[in-house]
C-alpha cells in the first residue's frame, strides 16, 4: 500500500486506543494539555458552546505551530470539566500525522483512504468502518474520520476520543464545534 499525505512535512505521532495521541492523553486537565502541546506550538484556550445540558462545561484547546503565522490550529482538543481530555482532531492541512498501524489518517484524500482501509483490513484480516456520513476508517470506537476543506479539497480530519460524560458512544461525545470546521461543514 502507498500512502500519500500531501503534506511534506508533518511531525509524527503515535496513537494508542484510550490512551492518548503524541504527547496528549485522555483524562488530561486544560493546563496539562497546554503544557503537552508546547512541543508544537502556542496555544489558545476558549470556551465551548453547550449545545446540550447533559455535558458539563467544556473547554477548546487549539495548538497552532510555532512560526506558522494565521494558519488553523494543528491540533484542536477538548477538555471535559468531568472526564478531561476526551477529543482530539487533527487538521487535515497543518496536524501532525497519526497512524493506525501504520495506516497514515491525516490529510488524506478521502477516495485514497477509503481503498487503503479497504487494503488493510483484507491484509490484516480485521474490519473497518464508514463514519454515517461515508467516511471509511478503522474500525476502532476511537477513532472516527471526518472530512474536512483544505483549500478545494476534502481531506481527512480524524478525531482520537474516549466516551465523554453523560455520552453512549463516541458519536453521542463529538463536540459540537467538531461538526463546522473553518467555518464549513465536514458533513
Amino acid at each position: 500500500m502507498a500512502f500519500k499525505t500531501g503534506v511534506a512535512e508533518r511531525d509524527e505521532w503515535s496513537y494508542s486506543p484510550a490512551v492518548g495521541v503524541g504527547p496528549l492523553r485522555f483524562g488530561m486537565t486544560v493546563d496539562e494539555v497546554v503544557e503537552a502541546a508546547e512541543i508544537l506550538g502556542q496555544t489558545k484556550v476558549s470556551d465551548c458552546a453547550r449545545d446540550h445540558a447533559i455535558f458539563s462545561p467544556t473547554w477548546k484547546v487549539e495548538v497552532h505551530r510555532r512560526g506558522v503565522a494565521l494558519s488553523p490550529p494543528a491540533v484542536t482538543a477538548y477538555v471535559s470539566q468531568v472526564v478531561g481530555l476526551f477529543c482530539i482532531a487533527a487538521d487535515a492541512g497543518h496536524g501532525p500525522q497519526v497512524a493506525y498501524d501504520g495506516l497514515p489518517l491525516v490529510g488524506r484524500d478521502l477516495p485514497e483512504l477509503e481503498s487503503d482501509a479497504i487494503a488493510y483490513a483484507e491484509a490484516m484480516d480485521v474490519h473497518f468502518r464508514y463514519t454515517p456520513e461515508g467516511y471509511a476508517g478503522p474500525d476502532d470506537s476511537g477513532v472516527v474520520i471526518r472530512g474536512q476543506l483544505v483549500g478545494q479539497v476534502l481531506l481527512s480530519r480524524p478525531l482520537f476520543m474516549v466516551t465523554r460524560d453523560g455520552a453512549n458512544t463516541e458519536w453521542d461525545s463529538m463536540p459540537s464545534d467538531e461538526y463546522r470546521v473553518n467555518g464549513q461543514s465536514t458533513a
